[in-house]
């Protein structure tokens, strides 16, 4: 990648800029698209939806998402991240002003069904550009020693948003109305917006270290289209998004028609479900960062979501119709919820920084485009799906679900050379130690 920037141009430190106008970018639209819906059991009521319809609409978003963050990937590396991230994020912000002005239900009207859904796939189509580009500029700013935990840090984004929007989005939505929500979200991209234009610029021309050296040089140089290895962790990364969407978009609506729980209890374990995220996000980068074991983190982060799903399952399962009359049970649940959410929300960066440096940072935008394209397919079909599952058996049906989705993804992420050739290197190292 060329710059016309000289490299006096830039502080050190100025990757960090660029890091938090990242975070503000994924942050603002993740308000969005992880805030809305918690308002699940709202909005069904104020739009006047049945199940399987309010999972159709919670869904478009995600589709909007889908198909379009492969466009804006490519774009990304063409264009660059700045015009990539202003664009997407101006555009972002008219389109929530327009769904505020007529999508949004009151007491004298409730808008048709067409345009909340066609004001959501909308808002998804324009703000799946802040994924590949913010990612791009990670990786094009930082070097290969500091990107797990910069690329984590970024991916905080998300549960950063969601927890906003889970504490903040209720709230408004119940005392305001949908309008104020939506004017709320395109203030918030507004400001995202500022950021970018402020600290977001191509990276200056510095030398290459000989780790990014070799990287580079192991990247596919076909593109990642063409890499089967990229298509492979791709897949493993929107198939163990399954569960948790399945947590985000009807956690909610579990909690308060199994769990008869309040919407204070609710609004508490999804804030604490995208805390946990946040946290545990940061601290994996740091860790993978250090120890050099992300395949290995990623298998234990899905054994454990198969582990927890069924646990959560089971415990349906023993509650059967008593939930209600047993405040044990009750927080039993909730605990188990957040377990799971937390855990199988913890791998994210550590992911994507694994298939960025695999696809070679100046190609980093299409990988990340097609690993939010496969995700945001999920997180269309997830919500869609939830509603049938829960006809056929329920919602133990939901959560076993979504332990074989993890259990599905481990292979994909960590295939079995892979995790034979870490175990080798862990024991010739264990040797290398004992024997000095």
């Amino acid at each position: 990648m060329t710059a016309s920037t000289s490299s006096s141009s830039f502080p050190p430190t100025h990757r960090w800029k660029v890091l938090a106008a990242g975070v503000a970018a994924n942050a603002a639209f993740s308000v969005a698209f992880s805030g809305i819906p918690m308002t699940a059991v709202l909005m069904r009521t104020g739009y006047q939806l049945d199940n399987a319809t309010l999972g159709l609409v919670l869904g478009l978003m995600g589709l909007g998402i889908a198909v379009s963050e492969l466009p804006w990937g490519l774009l990304t590396d063409r264009w660059g991240d700045r015009p990539v991230l202003l664009t997407g994020l101006g555009s972002t912000a008219v389109a929530l002003a327009a769904m505020a002005l007529w999508a949004a239900p009151s007491a004298q009207h409730i808008p048709g069904l067409g345009w909340l859904g066609a004001g959501l796939l909308l808002v998804g189509l324009l703000g799946g550009s802040v994924n590949g580009a913010s990612g791009r500029a990670v990786m094009t700013w930082f070097e290969a020693g500091e990107r797990g935990l910069a690329m984590s840090i970024r991916q905080t984004a998300v549960p950063l948003g969601g927890g906003i929007g889970a504490l903040v989005l209720p709230f408004v939505a119940l005392h305001f109305g949908f309008a104020a929500l939506y004017g709320l979200l395109a203030v918030l991209c507004l400001l995202s917006a500022a950021m970018s234009w402020t600290w977001v610029h191509e990276p200056p021309i510095a030398p290459r270290s000989q780790s990014g050296a070799a990287q580079a040089s192991a990247s596919p140089q076909s593109g990642p289209l063409r890499d089967a290895r990229v298509w492979r962790i791709v897949a493993g990364i929107g198939i163990l998004c399954a569960p948790q969407f399945a947590v985000l978009s009807f956690g909610t609506v579990f909690l308060h028609d199994f769990g008869h729980a309040g919407l204070a209890t609710i609004t508490a374990t999804m804030v604490l479900i995208q805390i946990g995220a946040m946290v545990m996000r940061v601290w994996s980068g740091r860790w993978t960062d250090r120890r050099r074991n992300r395949p290995a983190y990623l298998r234990a982060c899905s054994a454990l979501s198969v582990l927890l799903f069924a646990a959560l399952a089971g415990l349906v399962m023993a509650a059967g119709t008593h939930t209600a009359d047993s405040a044990a049970l009750r927080i039993a649940l909730v605990v188990l919820l957040a377990a799971s959410g937390v855990c199988v929300s913890a791998w994210h960066g550590v992911a994507y920084t694994e298939l960025a440096t695999l696809a070679g940072a100046a190609r980093a935008g299409t990988a990340l485009g097609m690993a939010n394209t496969s995700v945001f397919l999920v997180c269309f079909v997830t919500p869609f799906s939830i509603p049938h599952l829960l006809a056929l058996q329920g919602w133990a049906l939901v959560w076993l679900a979504a332990s074989a989705c993890a259990l599905v993804a481990m292979p994909l992420l960590v295939p079995r050379q892979r995790a034979a050739a870490d175990a080798g290197q862990k024991v010739a190292k264990t040797a290398l130690s004992r024997s000095t």
